[in-house]
């Protein structure tokens, strides 16, 4: 099987396997036990609507929340939202349960929290619900690092 992440992750010659559950994932601690994994190596992508058209995408471990005055702080915005279904498939090409920060239509400023790099390997969406992209969190960001529009590391998390 081929997603847009494979696909992308292929040009780059990013080393991944690919995991595709046996039936619909329920919960992040379902997902993480199916993929021999603990929930903070599941990677959550989660997009957040700045402005008309701008979005940024935070990189968040398991189950860790996002606050949000620091988010905003961090943006320098003073209202931050998630992003619609609408709008996560319109900037991503991606439906939720699927999104990730590669194979994207267009460059996205990427946050990446430090809990993700707590962990020596991790799983993120391949663009196909069901399906996950599993990988050294080292590669993870090399591959950021030739992808993105903007990569930054930062703590929201403590």
């Amino acid at each position: 099987m081929q997603t847009a992440v494979s696909q992308h992750l292929d040009q780059l010659y990013a080393p991944y396997r690919l995991f595709t559950h046996a039936g619909p994932v329920h919960s992040l601690a379902q997902a993480a036990e199916e993929r021999g994994q603990r929930p903070e190596q599941v990677v959550r992508s989660l997009v957040f609507r700045l402005g008309a058209d701008s979005f940024v995408m935070v990189l968040i471990a398991g189950p860790a929340q996002i606050p949000w005055k620091p988010l905003r702080r961090y943006l320098g915005q003073s209202r931050v939202t998630t992003a619609s279904e609408e709008e996560l498939l319109a900037v991503t090409g991606y439906e939720i349960g699927a999104v990730a920060p590669f194979g994207l239509p267009q460059p996205m400023r990427i946050l990446v929290d430090g809990s993700v790099l707590a962990e020596e390997e991790v799983s993120l969406g391949s663009g196909v619900r069901g399906t996950t992209v599993i990988m050294k969190t080292a590669v993870l960001l090399t591959a950021l690092q030739q992808s993105a529009f903007s990569v930054e590391v930062v703590s929201f998390v403590a």
